[in-house]
């Protein structure tokens, strides 16, 4: 008996809810953003976006912001918190020096540094992913300093 007055309570919660008169929201925005970009497409605009971001670069076995790096942070903060639509990845990489598991947790590490550097200048958490690649996504395979440090970053990708 009790289990169904508990399905008929139940039943009777769906069907008014169901009945509700409020209107479905909108998002005008999205609109708004499309008419002022003329005919650009989602994926062009995205494209556009994705080539103002730049990569911020680490020392050595380091996972901290480094001073000559925060005008990078700045800027793409700037295209992030102008573009609020797209969501952020935030992708920690290592050059090749240690094994996979230390440079994957020290990838996570540069991604959080990322991730809260952006924070700080205002972009939502919510908005952002982190990632790390370890050492499997080098930009530069040459056995030097130069090519080591270009490995050492953390690269933002916008996300739709």
């Amino acid at each position: 008996m009790k289990k169904l007055v508990l399905v008929s309570t139940v039943a009777a919660a769906l069907f008014m809810a169901g009945c509700s008169s409020k209107s479905p929201e909108v998002d005008m925005s999205a609109d708004a953003n499309k008419a002022g970009q003329g005919a650009m497409s989602d994926a062009e605009r995205l494209n556009a976006l994705q080539s103002q971001v730049q990569n911020v670069y680490f020392d050595f076995d380091k996972f901290n912001i480094r001073p000559d790096m925060q005008s990078v942070i700045n800027q793409n903060a700037s295209v992030f918190s102008q573009n609020s639509n797209f969501k952020i990845m935030v992708e920690g990489n290592c050059d090749e020096w240690g094994s996979d598991e230390y440079n994957y947790a020290l990838g996570v590490k540069r991604a959080k540094a990322g991730k809260d550097a952006l924070i700080a200048q205002g972009i939502a958490a919510d908005r952002i992913e982190i990632t790390s690649n370890g050492e499997s996504k080098p930009v530069c395979t040459d056995k030097t300093k130069a090519c080591d440090a270009q490995n050492r970053r953390d690269e933002f990708r916008l996300l739709p």
